[in-house]
């Protein structure tokens, strides 16, 4: 038998206005005006310390990101040996997310994130010891990176609780933002770190991160019984993450948000193409670097501006003209543009791409309680995969029509998929806002 919590599906929900994604708990006060809910989210004690937290688990990941592989680019010589170090990154992802996700909703999401944290804690400071073999040291960075999915699971899942509705739409876009900024400071400061102090010695040391971040939300985050019951009345993890899938591919509003998420195998694949777009553009690593880091200015920028400055109806129309903009700006890569036009058009896409936060928040909040860990997983896991897979057939497509028709190639498929979604969810936007303004009103 499949778990009711999840076969009552989000579209259940809003008809009969009581089920659990309508009515989470508030916690942010009275003030609903939108405009305060920065405010209203970054005063919310239990949201700082989950802020924090993610924070420093984000800035740890990507550090040790960027030093295992400067690390093995040292012992090797060999790029290629460099290259899949970073895709170790994405794999657990991909695997875990389906099949791990969905402990965020069999146990209490505080001491999932704890949990996760200490065992990445561990894995990460293992990574260091030095004289490892290079297939250990891959298996370690492989089980550091594999917690980091039960972690986001039941961070985005516990979020909905401390902070509701709208605020949950700010304080989703607060973390997005921070993960680009983490993004960006993790990678940078992991080069200049390796440069100046023996690399072993950091990975180790960078293990404290992840155990700093466990002790924050033990100590700033209240435990909260699990979402899926008691040990008598609580599903499986099969039949969690069957009742899952069914529940995300067989809603229209959860699929079409999915799919809106997934548009990033297109747009994203310069950041796939940063080096031989430099190269041939007459750059070196540090122009790479530039048109790697541009969707993330970009995201950043436009994250906060629709999230602060647009109205939460307002944003929810955008969501399909947009993701369209978004993919828009490589189709000008057909004109060959210099370098310093691609990491402009890349900083306007990102920031379109920023729709990317609403539609996130939008999805976790149409889920029902008891599977919203799961369904964040699930989607997540897609992301990767496109991602990955986008990537991927860029690089074959560049062998035969090469990079700046790939790119354009790239933004044509976008903007025709952003196309076909946005027909779909046109009708369905009206929902979600009703659904989302239940959300902020319930008490």
């Amino acid at each position: 038998m499949g778990n009711p919590r999840m076969r009552n599906r989000s579209s259940d929900t809003l008809r009969s206005g009581n089920g659990a994604a309508a009515s989470p708990p508030s916690t942010a006060g009275g003030d609903t005006d939108w405009r305060t809910s920065y405010r209203q989210v970054m005063r919310t004690r239990e949201f700082q310390a989950l802020w924090l937290g993610h924070a420093l688990s984000m800035v740890g990941n990507f550090l040790l990101t960027s030093l295992v592989t400067v690390l093995v680019y040292q012992q090797t010589s060999s790029a290629i040996a460099a290259g899949f170090t970073m895709s170790l990154t994405f794999l657990p992802q991909f695997i875990g997310g389906p099949l791990l996700s969905g402990l965020a909703d069999l146990f209490p999401r505080r001491r999932v994130m704890i949990v996760s944290d200490i065992a990445r804690g561990l894995f990460a400071a293992s990574v260091g010891i030095p004289g490892l073999p290079l297939w250990c040291l891959w298996i370690l960075m492989f089980c550091s990176v594999l917690p980091l999915v039960t972690f986001g699971a039941a961070r985005a899942a516990l979020m909905t609780e401390i902070v509701p509705g709208e605020r949950y739409v700010a304080g989703s876009a607060i973390i997005n933002i921070t993960a680009q900024v983490g993004t960006l400071t993790g990678l940078v400061a992991g080069g200049a770190i390796a440069a100046v102090v023996d690399p072993h010695l950091a990975i180790m040391a960078n293990g404290l991160t992840f155990l700093l971040s466990a002790v924050i939300i033990r100590l700033g985050v209240r435990a909260r019984p699990a979402p899926a019951g008691t040990d008598s009345t609580r599903p499986g993890l099969w039949e969690l993450t069957r009742d899952g899938g069914r529940l995300v591919f067989s809603d229209p509003r959860l699929r079409t948000l999915a799919l809106f998420g997934w548009l990033a195998g297109f747009y994203m694949v310069p950041y796939g193409l940063a080096n031989p777009l430099a190269a041939e553009a007459g750059g070196g690593s540090s122009a790479a670097g530039l048109l790697m880091a541009g969707p993330s200015i970009g995201a950043v920028v436009g994250g906060f501006v629709l999230t602060r400055l647009v109205s939460p109806d307002r944003r929810m129309w955008l969501l399909g003209p947009m993701a369209v903009a978004t993919s828009l700006p490589l189709l000008a890569w057909l004109l060959s543009p210099p370098l310093w036009v691609m990491v402009l058009l890349l900083i306007l896409s990102g920031s379109m791409g920023s729709y990317q936060f609403v539609a996130n928040a939008a999805f976790v909040l149409c889920v029902p309680s008891g599977g919203r860990g799961l369904a964040f997983g699930l989607v997540a896991a897609g992301l990767q995969v496109a991602q990955g897979v986008g990537i991927i057939v860029a690089g074959f497509a560049v062998e035969f029509v090469g990079t700046h028709v790939t790119v354009a190639l790239a933004g044509l498929s976008g903007v025709v998929g952003a196309f076909l979604l946005s027909a779909q969810w046109t009708p369905l936007a009206r929902e979600t806002i009703t659904l989302m303004n239940r959300t902020e009103t319930a008490g």
